[in-house]
């Protein structure tokens, strides 16, 4: 077996995937105005965080980052559920999921 400081696969290059996520979720949360890609934009910047948590748990030998990713893909699920409710709520009332119909909402 493996010492946790033998790794087969750098920590480096699991830093460069999760930059990589992240940029694109990133990229997408700016960019998009349907708001189910915005969702799906943030969720892909939640995965990349959990890449690194898992990385470094997986570099330093200890459990507490895939702890902290399980808890991250928990309220992962959260936000999905909430998002949605009101996905479903905008295109109720707007006939289309474009977020920047939402600011016509204020009284």
């Amino acid at each position: 077996m493996l010492a946790p400081t033998q790794l087969l696969v750098p920590v480096e290059w699991y830093l460069v995937l999760s930059a990589g996520v992240f940029c694109i979720g990133l990229f997408g949360v700016l960019t998009r105005r349907n708001a189910l890609m915005f969702l799906i934009s943030v969720e892909l910047m939640l995965n990349a965080a959990n890449i690194n948590f898992v990385a470094f748990s997986l570099q330093w030998g200890n459990l507490t980052g895939q702890t902290f990713a399980l808890f991250v893909m928990a309220l992962a699920a959260a936000e999905v559920a909430i998002g949605i409710g009101i996905i479903l709520v905008l295109y109720r009332n707007f006939r289309g999921i474009d977020v920047t119909e939402a600011t016509t909402m204020r009284w």
